[in-house]
């Protein structure tokens, strides 16, 4: 390397920090359905999920090249719009996780690097092209396509499962959720991993480290993929539970069907370089899964409260890492303040989310949300039915009251 800055190592780390984040707000895109069936135990679950992260870092590098050399403008990039961008990033996961709502890191990252790019460079400096092609046709395509995939999938696989022995069924569909759930995990860490990967070259370019247009350098590509599998492995109960219990019930066929869908998308689109939200495909996938089954139900609440969060991921993770590199242009002390006020950010949300703890011994203890409106409306208007010692009292004709004497009639002798 030709060089290595204070600014660059704070980059880095920032970087990496990120990159934690996205594993444990991102656990539950592969194992939420896996562990709300019971095909395995959490702990498990999100040890396993983190390996295949990690191994799945490896295997590409077409999305880190999406951000590295084609979402924004390289000349004039200076490291501190980096390090302002994956500020308004965590900040964004760290929020969205503390509430429950699996909203996307991908885009809490694009935001922030946008955000920070037009604050520093100007509009001119983002590629429009890219960000619609790559970023938010995928961003609204994923969770559709991936929805649709998992209802049908869903169907077809009551329907060839109907004349099979139920017991057998089921744990056919269990070790097909495992298998599934690996496989969202690989394709997590293609995708996701390779985020932090294209984030860091994008730094190593700007602070002269690195010759531009080159790939991520080894080292890069192994820090990222053992950030995330970390962070994984630490596991985001709070939005596992969200995905697993809050959006609908599953049962082991929908979970294989929903994981299966999810997984092709997120695939074929780190196969074209797209940054895609695996948070989007999974929960779209989830949401198919439910509608699948006969008599399956989504909890619209919940989903209307995510789409929210999914609107607000780019424009709020931008208009804090504008607000970031605006401060960092005053000089160091403005970087050394953005800084401060991270982590002392982090460390309160921390402390918030310490009032209500969710781990894996209670992950999938949640409370029932009515199924609508109208379920809710009835049940205000329906009066409750009659106890035992209600339909008794309802047989036995009405007394007098005790303060009255009975009555007496004359009868003349």
């Amino acid at each position: 390397m030709e060089s290595f800055s204070l600014i660059l190592a704070i980059v880095v780390v920032t970087a990496l920090a990120f990159d934690f984040t996205n594993g444990f707000h991102d656990t539950a895109n592969a194992m939420a359905t896996t562990i709300s069936t019971g095909a395995m135990r959490p702990k498990i679950a999100v040890a396993m999920s983190a390996v295949l992260n990690l191994v799945g870092a490896f295997l590409s590098v077409e999305v880190a090249n999406t951000i590295s050399k084609g979402l924004v403008d390289e000349a004039g990039i200076r490291p501190e719009v980096i390090f302002a961008a994956l500020v308004g990033a965590i900040l964004w996961n760290l929020l969205t996780w503390l509430v429950g709502l699996p909203s996307s890191s991908s885009h809490a990252l694009m935001g922030g690097l946008i955000g920070a790019t037009i604050a520093s460079a100007g509009v001119g400096a983002v590629h429009g092209d890219v960000l619609v092609t790559k970023v938010l046709i995928p961003a609204i395509a994923a969770p559709l396509v991936a929805g649709i995939a998992a209802l049908l999938a869903t169907r077809l696989t009551y329907s060839l499962g109907k004349k099979a022995d139920g017991d057998a069924s089921k744990k056919g569909y269990r070790a097909g959720q495992i298998a599934s759930a690996g496989l969202v995990s690989l394709a997590h860490g293609t995708n996701d991993a390779q985020k932090t990967m294209g984030v860091i070259t994008l730094a190593l370019v700007a602070g002269g480290a690195v010759a531009p247009d080159s790939d991520p350098p080894m080292w890069v590509i192994l820090s990222a993929g053992i950030a995330i599998a970390l962070g994984t492995y630490l596991g985001g109960w709070r939005i596992i539970r969200t995905m697993g219990k809050g959006l609908t019930d599953l049962q082991p066929q929908q979970g294989f069907a929903a994981q299966t869908s999810a997984a092709t998308v997120i695939l074929a689109s780190s196969h074209l370089g797209f940054s895609l939200s695996t948070t989007h495909s999974v929960s779209g996938a989830v949401m198919g899964a439910g509608l699948g089954r006969k008599g399956g139900v989504v909890r619209w609440s919940t989903a209307t409260r995510m789409f929210v969060a999914w609107g607000l991921t780019l424009p709020a993770a931008a208009l804090v890492g504008a607000l970031a590199e605006y401060v960092t242009g005053f000089g160091n002390w403005g970087t050394a303040v953005v800084a401060i006020f991270l982590v002392a950010s982090s460390a309160v949300i921390w402390k918030l989310s310490r009032r209500e703890v969710v781990d894996h011994t209670n992950v999938n203890e949640v409370d029932e949300e009515p199924a609508g409106v109208v379920t809710t409306a009835i049940a205000a208007v329906t009066p409750p039915p009659a106890g035992p010692s209600e339909e008794l009292a309802a047989t036995i004709p009405a007394q007098a009251p005790a303060d009255r004497k009975p009555s007496t009639t004359t009868t003349p002798v």
